[in-house]
């Protein structure tokens, strides 16, 4: 398999940097591994540490491809400060992330996806129901965005960061799915339990049988206890998946 690795990249940045590019690498391959990727078209990008630039995947690479040394270095305003593949970035991809960082500078990533669960779920009038208890540790903590067409017109960005508000997750409506985190880690279990409870919500409902929805009351309990600070899971997970990463195809640090 052709690895687009470009060794000159880890001499023109910081450590930090560095560190940076592989976990978010590590994120689009994981990604990859969930079955979360629509060919070229969704983007997770990550801030370069002490500063208001940001990564983001190059246009025209398959999550399965991405490495550490591919990934392009913007700014808020989309000048493009180091891009080794020189394939550029997507606009769209650019304005709905830029806004998300330059509104929530406490968000180090943001990941959005569109995946078949997500658009399911986005294009249903009640979005994300009270149906498990990967679904309610989003409780009054997801926003929901109205379509506005192919993200391209800066108008639309105003929009974005108010329907997000306080929250970490947003179903964009007829669209797909948006998580943010302070860390890569964050954003990535906010992910990731976005997307099982978006699947899980898909397969209940056409089942054919009455689902049973859980209460206000007990959703906003079990969302209480996953919110709560020094969960081990914290500082295990991520080291977990980084070390099964490894063990399958570790070109994602190159």
């Amino acid at each position: 398999m052709t690895q687009l690795s470009y060794p000159d990249t880890r001499a023109q940045v910081s450590a930090t940097e560095w560190q940076q590019r592989v976990d978010l690498a590590a994120a689009f391959r994981l990604a990859d591994h969930y079955r979360w990727t629509d060919q070229i078209y969704t983007h997770f990008t990550a801030k370069v540490p002490g500063t208001s630039q940001f990564l983001i995947n190059p246009y025209g690479v398959l999550f399965d491809e991405v490495t550490a040394s591919c990934l392009v270095t913007v700014d808020l305003d989309g000048k493009v400060i180091l891009d080794p593949t020189g394939m550029g970035i997507n606009p769209a991809g650019f304005l709905i992330h830029s806004c998300v960082h330059r509104a929530r500078p406490d968000f180090l990533c943001v990941l959005h996806t569109h995946t078949a669960s997500g658009l399911a779920v986005a294009a249903q009038k009640r979005g994300l129901l009270n149906l498990t208890q990967h679904a309610m540790r989003f409780h009054n903590r997801i926003g929901y965005h109205d379509y506005e067409g192919i993200a391209l017109e800066s108008a639309e960005q105003e929009r974005l960061v108010r329907d997000l508000g306080s929250h970490k997750a947003m179903i964009l409506r007829n669209h797909g799915l948006l998580a943010a985190g302070t860390t890569i880690r964050d954003a990535f279990e906010q992910l990731y339990y976005l997307e099982r409870a978006c699947e899980a919500q898909v397969r209940a409902l056409g089942g054919g049988v009455e689902v049973i929805e859980c209460d206000p009351e007990l959703a906003e309990k079990v969302a209480r206890v996953l919110d709560r600070p020094g969960r081990s899971a914290y500082d295990t997970d991520w080291p977990a998946l980084l070390r099964w990463l490894d063990r399958t195809d570790a070109t994602y640090r190159n």
